[in-house]
Parts: C-alpha cells; structure tokens; sequence
C-alpha cells in the first residue's frame, strides 16, 4: 500500500516539474515566425532565454532591435542541413517578393523579401540598414558551406 502512494506521489510530482518547465517555456516564448511558401512555423524565444540558441532552435541574435520600436532590424538564424534542428533548410526556395510573417510580442508584422545574396563566412553579416523595420534571415549556404545565405526584407506597408 505504501509503495504504491509512494510511486503515485513520485508521478504526480513528476508532472508538477514537466508542467512547470512547459509554463516556463511558454512564457519565454515571445512570438514566431511563419513563412508559407517552406512550411515554417517556428517559435522565437525571449533573447535571454536559454532556449534562444541555434543548436535547439531559430534564434534571434543579440544584435536585433525589436518591433515595436521604430526602424526595427530583427536578425533571426538557425541551422540547415539534414539534422532535426535544420529549421532553415529550405530558405534557398525563397524568391524576391516572398512574404514572411513575424509575430514579436502579439504584434503581427508581414515581411516581403528585397533581396537574396551570400556573403563569406567572418562571423559578421553585412547588411545595409534601410529607413523601414527589416527582418534578416540566415543560415549556411546550401551549395558552400563557407558562405551564408542572407534573406533581407522589409516590413509590407498596408494601404
């Protein structure tokens, strides 16, 4: 009788744990990001967050100003490849004026995309800041891996 309260005892207090690991998670999440064209929908994690790395998943980079504040610039990185974590395997399927949606804190923003291009790997990306919020997309370049793939858009005005 005993070790059976016991066991029960040990599951429920278990679960109390898995629950308060996916509450904290939750609460770390800070928005997502959608792009349709390659089925993505990922969540981003608060920029502190231990869960905000690319060995786990899309991360946004320290250097990133987030919406709402004006002119914006949200670098956003992750993996591809064939590994589970290759969450931006498909990006060399995106094409110019291509959409990508941002959620940042229940704040929804559409992106079309201006350009693509590589640059050589530095651990630096290069990118001109435009007088308009901007989301930058990277991760290795499929065809080389001493390049990396940048997606540079802009946020889509709405008339």
């Amino acid at each position: 009788m005993y070790i059976k309260l016991i066991i029960l005892l040990i599951i429920l207090l278990n679960k109390q744990d898995i629950y308060k690991q996916d509450t904290q998670n939750k609460e770390e999440i800070i928005g997502n990001i959608i792009i349709d064209k390659i089925n993505l929908d990922m969540p981003l994690y608060n920029i502190e967050s231990k869960n905000n790395n690319i060995e786990e998943n899309v991360t946004i980079l320290n250097e990133s100003i987030l919406p709402p504040n004006e002119k914006s610039i949200v670098f956003l990185a992750a993996h591809s490849g064939t590994s589970k974590v290759s969450y931006f395997n498909d990006l060399d399927k995106l094409k110019t004026n291509d959409t990508i949606l941002l959620t940042i804190n229940n704040i929804k923003n559409t992106y079309q995309i201006t350009n693509i291009y590589k640059q050589k790997k530095n651990g630096y990306i290069k990118v001109n800041k435009e007088n308009k919020d901007q989301l930058i997309l990277t991760t290795c370049d499929p065809n080389n891996d001493k390049y990396q793939l940048i997606i540079n858009s802009t946020k889509k005005e709405f008339d």
